[in-house]
C-alpha cells in the first residue's frame, strides 16, 4: 500500500513541479512585458493582476513541493531527542497536528472560494473562484503528503531523504 501511496505522491510531484515552473516563466514574461510597456508604451492594464494572480499560485504550489521536500522549517529537537517508539509517536502527534491544520486549511478555502464566487477581478473579469481555488487544493496536496508520512511511521518505513525527493 506504501509504495501505491508514494507512487501517487510521485505523480502529484511530477504534475505539480512543471505547472509550477511554467507559471513562474510566465510571471517573467508578464513582469517583463509590463516594464517594457510602461517604459516604452502605454502601461498594458491587466498585467499587474496577472503577476499578482501568478504569485499567489506560484506561492501555494511551492509550497506543496517544499513540504514533500521537507525544505519547511521545523523545530525537531524534542523529537529528535526522544529514543524509538517514543519518537516515532511524537512524530506521528506532529503529523496529525498538521493534518489538522491542513484539513481546515482546505475547509476554510473552500467555503472562502464559495464565498467569493461573485467576485471578478478588475482588468480581466475573472471569477475570483480561481483566484483562490488554490488554497483548499495545495491544503489537499499537503494533508496527502502528510498521510503518507503517517504510514510511513505506522509502517516503520523511513521517509525519503530530501535530496532523494527534490
Amino acid at each position: 500500500m506504501l509504495s501505491l501511496l508514494e507512487r501517487l505522491e510521485r505523480g502529484l510531484d511530477a504534475v505539480t513541479r512543471p505547472v509550477v515552473f511554467a507559471a513562474m516563466a510566465a510571471l517573467i514574461g508578464v513582469i517583463s512585458l509590463q516594464i517594457i510597456s510602461r517604459v516604452a508604451f502605454t502601461a498594458v492594464g491587466w498585467t499587474e493582476e496577472v503577476a499578482r494572480f501568478l504569485l499567489v499560485w506560484i506561492t501555494f504550489l511551492a509550497a506543496t513541493l517544499a513540504y514533500r521536500a521537507g525544505r519547511h522549517i521545523a523545530v525537531t529537537f524534542v523529537v529528535d531527542a526522544l529514543p524509538g517508539l517514543g519518537g516515532r509517536i511524537a512524530r506521528i502527534i506532529a503529523h496529525l497536528v498538521v493534518l489538522a491544520f491542513l484539513l481546515a486549511l482546505i475547509v476554510i478555502g473552500w467555503n472562502y472560494m464559495q464565498l467569493q464566487s461573485f467576485q471578478k477581478s478588475a482588468s480581466l473579469r475573472l471569477s475570483m473562484t480561481w483566484v483562490y481555488a488554490v488554497m483548499p487544493l495545495a491544503g489537499a496536496l499537503m494533508a496527502f503528503t502528510t498521510l503518507v508520512a503517517i504510514v510511513r511511521e505506522l509502517t516503520g518505513q523511513t521517509p525519503a531523504s530530501p535530496q532523494e525527493v527534490a
